[in-house]
């Protein structure tokens, strides 16, 4: 019986997709932004060569899993998106449209999941918060520098 391969665990935006053109949807009055638009901007995010090449070196020894902050409500979208752009397939794991936790923490939640059934070899998130976060949880992180990170995406949440 041979042992599952173990987890690579990628995030969409700022990792393989350049959410960069979308950003200006999100300036303004908090409460006034208007998320279902900018969320479905997403089908046309360009492709970041440099998430794309490291998806694909990952996929040769690791299972793929896509973690998202994206809300559920864009899963047709988000799948169509990675399919593509000839991404390694893989489950996807988004945040449930009723959660309105910041994103880090559902990621961190899904992960503490993920764990208790495989063995994550490396996560790869482009906030720092994100970054931050599963440092300190003990896990395998590989920060996704490549693309210049806009504290306005993910958008600055509470830390409730």
């Amino acid at each position: 019986m041979s042992t599952p391969r173990s987890l690579a665990v990628l995030d969409i935006d700022g990792v393989v997709a350049d959410a960069r053109h979308r950003l200006h949807l999100l300036a303004g009055e908090p409460r006034h932004v208007d998320w279902v638009r900018f969320f479905h901007a997403a089908a046309r995010d360009p492709l970041l060569a440099e998430g794309h090449a490291l998806a694909h070196r990952l996929a040769v020894d690791h299972e793929i899993v896509w973690l998202t902050g994206r809300p559920d409500y864009v899963r047709d979208l988000t799948t169509r998106w990675l399919a593509k752009h000839d991404l390694p397939s893989g489950p996807l794991l988004m945040q449930p449209e009723a959660d309105h936790r910041p994103a880090r923490l559902v990621k961190l939640d899904h992960l503490r999941e993920l764990a208790q059934r495989r063995r994550i070899g490396v996560v790869v998130d482009d906030d720092p918060r994100v970054v931050a976060l599963l440092r300190a949880e003990g896990l395998p992180v590989h920060p996704a520098t490549w693309s210049p990170w806009s504290p306005a995406f993910p958008p600055q949440e509470p830390d409730s």
